[in-house]
């Protein structure tokens, strides 16, 4: 990976193992927009940025080099190795390999904690289009400005602080539903004892035990908070695509308990449970796999 800045742009030359549609497109985050091909508008902490992926070569554009090194190549993993990561998965399980080759470009976002909390229990039983349309309304309602792109202007998710202002009734005029006495709590929790540096330095178990006290948060959103917000790459999240599609793969199509499909994959993924989820989950749900069966 090379950096360079050209004409107020930044640069970031070879970068292997990575596909901006794929990482944003699967699942794993809701504050962004696409406005061309392989070409999107990214907010994350307090920033807004412009990014384009043309090869091996993405373009933050109007950033600099310090901007680049200290927010953007950490959020989106990119010193990471993702070769190593994806060789010792297959290594371990063979069965990831058409999942892997499929979703080679997928990254594992590092996303602020607690944007992540209060996405994913917006997310529950909701379809992306709509879980990204409340998060942009919640930010649009409660953010600051950022700037423009394409004439459009986007806003910063809101800090702890204002969320800690917003009622179970603002929620629910935001179309949050069911969940708006859940984003209440723990937008509430997260101004009192919900502290990221407390959750760091617990053990995944320890970690998962105080999330789920959260009214509202479960096993699955516990674990996408875990993965994605926390850097707990072990996590496992199961959801309705997680559960079909290991059912296809690992159980020969029967249907499977997700605390049976977890157990699984902690002791077939151990560590890389969380990568070894997001191929599996993209794959599955891109390919539609076990869509006809009523699952829960």
């Amino acid at each position: 990976m090379n950096i360079r800045e050209e004409n107020g742009n930044i640069y970031i030359d070879k970068v292997i193992d990575f596909n901006i549609e794929q990482t944003l497109e699967c699942g794993q985050c809701f504050h962004f927009e696409k406005t061309g091909e392989m070409e999107y508008v990214v907010i994350a902490y307090g920033k807004l940025l412009h990014i384009k992926q043309e090869n091996e070569t993405l373009i933050l554009y109007g950033k600099n080099k310090e901007e680049a090194e200290k927010i953007w190549i950490p959020y989106f993993d990119l010193e990471r190795d993702y070769g190593k990561i994806k060789k010792t998965l297959l290594e371990k399980d063979e069965k990831l390999k058409e999942a892997i080759t499929e979703k080679y470009g997928v990254r594992i976002l590092n996303q602020e904690f607690y944007e992540t909390l209060i996405s994913f229990i917006i997310s529950q039983n909701k379809q992306i289009p709509h879980i990204k349309k409340i998060v942009f309304s919640l930010s649009d309602t409660y953010g600051n400005p950022l700037g423009q792109v394409g004439g459009k202007t986007y806003y910063s998710f809101p800090d702890i602080e204002t969320l800690g202002k917003i009622t179970e009734e603002n929620y629910r005029e935001l179309k949050t539903g069911f969940r708006a006495p859940y984003l209440k709590c723990a937008s509430d929790m997260l101004n009192s004892t919900l502290k990221k540096e407390a959750l760091e330095g617990l053990s995944y178990d320890e970690a998962k035990e105080k999330l789920v006290q959260i009214k509202g948060v479960g096993e699955k959103v516990a674990n996408c908070v875990l993965l994605f917000g926390l850097s707990y790459r072990n996590a496992f999240p199961v959801d309705v695509w997680i559960k079909r599609t290991m059912e296809s793969v690992y159980f020969e199509n029967k249907d499977t308990s997700k605390e049976k499909i977890m157990e699984f994959a902690k002791e077939r993924f151990g560590e890389y449970g969380g990568y070894a989820q997001q191929y599996l989950f993209f794959y599955g749900r891109d390919g539609g796999i076990g869509k006809n069966k009523n699952q829960k």
